[in-house]
C-alpha cells in the first residue's frame, strides 16, 4: 500500500506539472493578467499546502479507519474483476452529489465558495479548496467507504484519478475542438467545467461532474451554455480575497449560497 501511495503522488504531481507548463505554452483562452497574477498563484498554492497538511493529519487516518473496519459484503456476488470499476463508478457518483450539495446547502457553500472566488481558471484552481471542505468531504466519504466496503486500493486509485481529472478540466490548455467534443461525451473537459465557474448563477449551479460527464445529463444538471473566450469567471458582485481572509471566510458572516 505505501508503494501505491508513492506511485499515486509521483503520477499526479507529474501530470499536474505537465498541465501547468502546457496551458502556458498553448492556452485555450488568452491569459487575463489582471487576475492571473503571482499573488493569485501564491493564494492557490498556499491553500493546497493547507489541504495537504489536513490530508496527512485527518483525511488519511479517517479513510484508513473506514476501509479497515468495513465488512466486505460485496464479495459474495460481485465478480472480482469488476470490483475496481464499480468502486470508481460509485465514488464518482458520490462526488457528483457531494459537489451538488455544496452548492445547495448554505453551510457547505460557505467552504466551497472559496473555490469559486477564483477569478481565473488554470490547473492551480484544481487544488484551491478550503481545508474545511476537504475535511468535511473526507468524513462523508468515509461513510460511503464504510457502507459499501470499498477497499483502500480503490480509494487511492480514485484519488489519483480525481486529482488528474480535476487538474485537467480546470486547466487552460488548448485542445483540438473535435477531440474535446468526443471526450466530453464521456468525461468532464475544460469546456464543460469552465461553464461551472461562470459568474452566471444558472451556470454555476450546473455541470457538477468530476470524472464522468453522463451524471449531469442523467440528473438534469448539464448547462446548455458553451464556453467562450470572454466568459467571466468567479462570483458576481464578489472579488477574490487574500489568503487569511479566505481561510477565515467560512467562519464569518454567512455567505449566501448560489440559487437557480
Amino acid at each position: 500500500m505505501p508503494e501505491l501511495i508513492t506511485y499515486k503522488t509521483i503520477i499526479v504531481f507529474g501530470f499536474l506539472l505537465l498541465l501547468f507548463v502546457a496551458e502556458r505554452a498553448l492556452p485555450a483562452v488568452p491569459v487575463v493578467t489582471a487576475v492571473a497574477n503571482g499573488r493569485r498563484l501564491f493564494r492557490n498554492l498556499s491553500l493546497w499546502l493547507c489541504n495537504s497538511l489536513a490530508s496527512l493529519l485527518i483525511v488519511l487516518p479517517v479513510t484508513l479507519y473506514a476501509a479497515n473496519h468495513a465488512s466486505y459484503w460485496w464479495s459474495a456476488w460481485v465478480p472480482q474483476w469488476s470490483w475496481l470499476f464499480i468502486d470508481l463508478l460509485l465514488l464518482d457518483l458520490w462526488i457528483y452529489w457531494w459537489h451538488r450539495a455544496n452548492h445547495r446547502i448554505s453551510w457547505l457553500w460557505r467552504f466551497h465558495r472559496v473555490h469559486h472566488l477564483d477569478q481565473w481558471l488554470d490547473v492551480t484552481s484544481a487544488v484551491r479548496f478550503h481545508f474545511g471542505e476537504v475535511i468535511l468531504s473526507a468524513l462523508v466519504r468515509a461513510a460511503v467507504i464504510f457502507c459499501f466496503a470499498l477497499p483502500l486500493s480503490s480509494v487511492i486509485v480514485f484519488e489519483a484519478l480525481i486529482l488528474i481529472f480535476t487538474g485537467f478540466h480546470h486547466s487552460n490548455v488548448r485542445l483540438p475542438a473535435k477531440l474535446e467534443r468526443y471526450l466530453s461525451r464521456l468525461i468532464i473537459t475544460p469546456s464543460i467545467h469552465w461553464v461551472h465557474h461562470h459568474v452566471e448563477p444558472r451556470d454555476t449551479n450546473s455541470n457538477y461532474g468530476a470524472i464522468f460527464s453522463f451524471w449531469d445529463r442523467l440528473y438534469g444538471s448539464r448547462s446548455p451554455t458553451d464556453r467562450t473566450p470572454d466568459m467571466v469567471i468567479g462570483l458576481d458582485s464578489s472579488v477574490d480575497q487574500g489568503l487569511m481572509q479566505l481561510l477565515v471566510a467560512p467562519f464569518r458572516a454567512q455567505s449566501e449560497r448560489r440559487a437557480d
